[in-house]
């Protein structure tokens, strides 16, 4: 359990800490799960790290370290031990004062006043935890305003979009029928146009026979007449 953290200590994202360092939000990661390989703790939020200052500076070191990132983690590792065993002793030294509280006024009222100095830090890292929460609630709920509004402005993209595609296909099939109906008033023109051709023609036939049958007969008359004109002279 880590006990180096100072009162009203601010924390830091891997985003914020990517920022901060120069490296990538996923070597962040990385640096994180290498020291953690060998031993080092992190606060977390469930399996998000917290990360606060002196973390910060482990990431530093892994960053510019000439050595191996193990070997290098290893070292943090050791020094983050020595840092909690000093936090520890130093805690152990405050409990012992409260237990054997002085008797002299003064002395009593300076381990009062760490006592209020303490209270006041935890306050106001309630306040600032109060705000940071206030603070993602109002992200939180423009976020999700803003997904309305994006939402909304798709849904009547789509439904313009259907609209007009809608109308385009009416004017097609409309054109379409259209023209289907013109080239069947065409189509039945012609055929009126071929058939008065045909009775045309057929007249004309009709009219060709007949004349060449009055012009046979016509001839079959004249050949009677001319035979019986060559009869008389041939007796």
């Amino acid at each position: 359990m880590r006990r180096d953290i100072q009162p009203n200590e601010r924390a830091f994202s891997s985003k914020e800490v990517a920022e901060t360092v120069g490296i990538a939000t996923p070597t962040v990661r990385k640096y994180g799960q290498v020291l953690e390989r060998n031993g080092y703790e992190f606060l977390k939020d469930g399996e998000r790290r917290i990360f606060v200052q002196s973390d910060i500076e482990a990431l530093v070191a892994l960053r510019d370290t000439p050595n191996s990132l193990d070997d290098t983690a290893k070292e943090l590792v050791e020094l983050q031990k020595e840092r909690l065993k000093e936090s520890n002793q130093t805690e152990l030294a405050i409990s012992d004062t409260y237990e054997t509280l002085p008797h002299d006024p003064n002395q009593l009222k300076e381990a009062l006043m760490i006592v209020f100095k303490e209270l006041a830090a935890t306050r106001e890292m309630n306040v600032q935890l109060t705000n940071d929460m206030s603070q993602l609630k109002t992200t939180i709920s423009r976020l999700q305003q803003d997904h309305h509004i994006i939402s909304s402005t798709i849904g009547n993209a789509a439904q313009k979009t259907n609209a007009k595609i809608q109308k385009l296909t009416e004017q097609q099939t409309n054109h379409y029928e259209s023209l289907l109906q013109q080239e069947k008033q065409k189509t039945e023109q012609l055929k009126q146009e071929i058939q008065s051709m045909r009775d045309e023609q057929k007249r004309e036939w009709n009219s060709q026979t007949d004349f060449n049958q009055r012009l046979e007969e016509a001839l079959q008359q004249r050949k009677g007449k001319w035979g019986k004109l060559f009869s008389l002279f041939g007796k």
